[in-house]
């Protein structure tokens, strides 16, 4: 794993493997046989990444699968983003997924930027957002403070602003 340095000669590695944990309920409903959501994204490579989903879990009508080969990185153009993310209330990995023919969600993405998973999310895609694991909420709050300035908002002010409307008023 590459890493950048931060001031202080902090190492922060350039990106992050992870594997995404998908799971399947029983459905109450008459239309569909199972409800999908994503459950969790796990830090690191938990098998090999050529691998398909691993069922890691099924009993009383829930089923869990482990997809692997995952890499986040981060991108200074998305630090706005990531700012935002970090100081909402609940922090969240995105995980953006296609439905398959048999109606289930299949992850292609995970990102951390809320720009990103709301352009996926105006499309076809499903996205679901899990809490981010601590590991990945320090890493990119250290890739924000080393990357990210604020820019700050100003108000436009018209100076004239019946003449810059392009109308004209007359008193009647």
């Amino acid at each position: 794993m590459n890493t950048t340095s931060l001031p202080g000669d902090t190492a922060v590695p350039d990106y992050f493997d992870i594997s995404v944990i998908m799971e399947a309920r029983r459905s109450h409903s008459v239309w569909i046989d199972e409800e999908w959501s994503a459950v969790g994204v796990s830090a690191g490579v938990l098998f090999d990444a050529h691998e398909e989903a691993q069922e890691i879990l099924h009993e009383k009508g829930v089923r869990r699968l482990l997809y692997p080969g995952f890499r986040i990185m981060l991108h200074v153009d998305e630090c706005e983003s990531y700012y935002h993310n970090l100081m909402a209330p609940h922090p969240s990995c995105y995980v953006v997924a296609d439905i398959d023919e048999k109606n289930r969600p299949i992850p292609f993405l995970v990102t951390l930027s809320f720009d990103e998973a709301h352009a996926y999310l105006e499309g076809d895609q499903e996205v679901y957002a899990v809490n981010i694991p601590p590991e990945l909420y320090r890493w990119s709050e250290a890739y924000v403070l080393s990357h990210y300035v604020p820019q700050k908002k100003r108000k436009r002010k018209l100076d004239n602003w019946k003449k810059q409307s392009g109308r004209r008023h007359e008193a009647g």
